[in-house]
């Protein structure tokens, strides 16, 4: 199936973020938008300013993966049921709007506990905030060389 990008970034902040309200939707498909916008590093390299690219690119959103450790992946971006704000949230993002707080923010991830780990992935993001139960990373000087 052939979904425009408008339809892919709904999908992943669906996927990736539906139970974490409002804000933490924005921070998620600002996270993507970020990565599409990167000024270097990886997600400039090999993103190329696509939203498909960086979606796809192996190894970065579970969500978009149908398949996980050889299983099938059911909550896979392909098997959302999506909803207006969804499509609100990727206009909005893809429009430039990021939230305060994770503006720059490159990456994200669930630590199914209370803290967040000060550095992920490896040394080349720096913790910014926590939204639900996300925590956001912003790039540092390290990731530009990767």
């Amino acid at each position: 199936m052939a979904y425009s990008d408008r339809e892919l970034l709904a999908r992943l902040i669906a996927c990736e973020a539906g139970g974490e309200g409002e804000a933490g939707m924005k921070a998620v498909a600002g996270v993507v938008m970020n990565r599409v916008h990167a000024k270097g590093g990886e997600y400039a390299r090999l993103g190329r300013g696509s939203i498909r690219n960086i979606i796809f690119q192996p190894g970065q959103f579970v969500c978009a993966s149908e398949t996980e450790g050889g299983a099938y992946n059911p909550q896979n971006l392909y098997n959302m049921r999506l909803e207006p704000i969804h499509y609100e949230i990727a206009d909005w993002a893809i429009a430039g709007n990021r939230l305060p707080g994770a503006a720059e923010a490159l990456w994200f991830y669930n630590p199914f506990g209370p803290e967040c780990r000060p550095a992920f992935p490896s040394q080349v993001g720096g913790w910014q905030t926590r939204i639900g139960d996300h925590c956001f990373y912003n790039p540092t000087d390290a990731y530009y060389e990767t």
